[in-house]
């Protein structure tokens, strides 16, 4: 039979802005890794229930590793006050610690958007942490300028996905971004998505399955990982 993940509340990650409202799909007693996703901006309707964070958990979930989603201060369920970005780095590390102490495992982590940014600056150089997947990394959106400055002390294997219509991520300036990051690192652009992973006119049909798709290759190339059965 295969292996059948289950979906539990969290109610023990605290962020420095009091509890932080999250999920666990279940993995296997022995995954090599767990997990963690983070979601875009809360402010423009973003959740852990976000299709495309729901597609990258999916994504780790299929190798049996534990996953944690969870809301960002603020949002949903969580306790404190959006910070612009700030505080919610604070969000990502807490959600590391917790990962940490509970699995004792090398951690995974994938964010899409506002999640990749915040998640990156968390991440990036924590060696707790195995390898990065950034998903529609933003550059600009809604009058917000991001910048990537801290790029090249991110020294673990790194998966950038976004799609070739992503409003908020021109692929040229995405590419310029990841050069400047430490190998290993790789980019998909993924032909006809925009940055939701969303069909555009005249290639409408959605694109989340290539996204999760191209998350699983490099899983299982980058980290000899496997479906268990």
């Amino acid at each position: 039979m295969a292996f059948s993940s289950h979906v539990r509340n969290i109610d023990a990650l605290r962020g420095p802005d009091g509890l932080l409202e999250a999920l666990l799909n279940t993995g296997t007693d022995d995954a090599p890794f767990a997990a963690l996703v983070t979601h875009p901006h809360p402010l423009f309707g973003g959740t852990m229930h976000n299709k495309v964070v729901y597609n990258a958990m999916k994504a780790f979930s299929q190798f049996g590793l534990p996953v944690v989603r969870f809301n960002f201060r603020g949002n949903g369920r969580s306790e404190g006050t959006h910070d612009n970005g700030i505080g919610e780095i604070d969000d990502v590390r807490a959600a590391i610690d917790y990962l940490a102490s509970e699995f004792g495992k090398p951690i995974l982590f994938a964010g899409f958007s506002f999640g990749s940014y915040t998640g990156l600056r968390a991440t990036c150089g924590d060696p707790r942490v195995a390898g990065i997947v950034g998903l529609g990394l933003p550059v600009q959106a809604a009058g917000r300028n991001y910048s990537y400055e801290f790029m090249p002390a991110c020294t673990q294997p790194k998966l950038f996905i976004s799609g070739d219509s992503d409003e908020f991520c021109p692929s040229e300036v995405l590419l310029q971004v990841v050069a400047e990051s430490p190998q290993p690192h790789e980019c998909v652009i993924i032909p006809g998505a925009d940055h939701f992973f969303a069909g555009i006119p005249g290639n409408p049909a959605p694109k989340l399955d290539q996204m999760q798709s191209a998350m699983r290759n490099w899983l299982a190339t980058t980290f000899d990982l496997q479906a268990p059965v």
